[in-house]
């Protein structure tokens, strides 16, 4: 297995805002990290990667095996030197990513350099090769230009190729398409899944949207404030969800034929981490399925159907979940 987080805990101060995450994902594989903003998501990213530890978050339990090494434990010249060669993190915004003062062919090569010990030219005819891959045309000319001078899909396609450039084995991608338009979203995820096949590198995509978790991923994650309320394969989750909460989530994708007014949100929101229960169900307050035991006590993990799900009152085995095409 490439990547195992096993009872992952987290805080920062006096608030715990990772509870027992587990999950993982092997070479050629893509899992899907999803919720609600305030879930976690991003957080279980920096903790990945230990760049948690420059917000002053510190691993308080759990193991984070990479290859076999466990990296909550590992100090940061060790981790210095498998962030960005080994494993490599594509911001959400590619803008905060780029360095405007610097070509793009400047920034990717440098990626080339530091982690592979290339020569300057043979990093630059590798980052152009690395371009083309990722179908930008005119990719020579790319990368003389600047970040100013480039479209937002072409800035992110950038960001993915500096994730590449030092043949990344785990590539961690914090909702690579936000910023996007729907047209250029499709495309930098279907990229991304093309790599993941092509190259057999491991992909954790985190993101809020359902659909594109039933487009692209083999498994998948459902974080609810700080914990994992389900996790297994996609095709498993979207035939029969267990959890309420991921039920709710898949009932929020439209679909082809949706009759006006059939798209339903959640009621309420994720509670703020000051406000997280620990001797109860976090989804209790917006579940339509809790009662007294799950206000009171904390659900356990149950694994039924190939699904591991945190519910004192899953949803039947038989459940379906509306259709969503892959």
């Amino acid at each position: 297995m490439l990547l195992e987080v096993k009872d992952l805990s987290l805080s920062i101060g006096i608030l715990r805002l990772l509870d027992r995450v587990s999950f993982a994902v092997d070479r050629g594989q893509v899992l899907g990290l999803v919720g609600e903003s305030g879930s976690g998501k991003s957080l279980t990213a920096l903790a990945l990667t230990g760049l948690v530890r420059r917000i002053g978050g510190v691993v308080t339990g759990g193991v984070i095996l990479f290859d076999g090494q466990d990296l909550a434990g590992l100090p940061e010249p060790a981790l210095r030197r498998l962030r960005g060669k080994r494993i490599a993190f594509i911001t959400q915004n590619p803008m905060s990513a780029l360095d405007a003062l610097k070509t793009i062919g400047d920034q990717v090569d440098q990626v080339a350099r530091l982690h592979l010990g290339l020569s300057r030219r043979a990093a630059r005819a590798r980052t152009v090769e690395i371009l083309t891959r990722l179908r930008i045309p005119d990719a020579a000319q790319v990368a003389r230009a600047y970040p100013h001078q480039l479209s937002g899909g072409m800035k992110q396609r950038v960001v993915i190729a500096m994730a590449l450039a030092a043949d990344a084995e785990l590539i961690i991608a914090d909702e690579p398409t936000t910023a996007l338009d729907v047209t250029v979203q499709a495309q930098i995820v279907m990229i991304l899944a093309d790599l993941v096949r092509q190259r057999q590198i491991g992909l954790i995509l985190i993101t809020h949207d359902m659909g594109v978790v039933a487009q692209i991923c083999d498994l998948v994650c459902v974080l609810y404030a700080g914990r994992v309320a389900e996790s297994g394969p996609v095709e498993t989750l979207f035939a029969a969800p267990r959890h309420p909460y991921s039920a709710a989530l898949i009932g929020c994708i439209p679909r082809e034929g949706m009759a006006p007014g059939a798209l339903k949100g959640i009621p309420g929101g994720v509670p703020s981490a000051a406000a997280y229960g620990d001797a109860c169900c976090r989804f209790a307050e917006r579940c339509p399925r809790a009662d007294a035991l799950c206000r009171r006590t904390r659900p356990p993990e149950r694994i039924e159907g190939g699904m591991t799900v945190a519910c004192h009152h899953p949803l039947p085995l038989l459940s379906a979940a509306p259709e969503v095409a892959r």
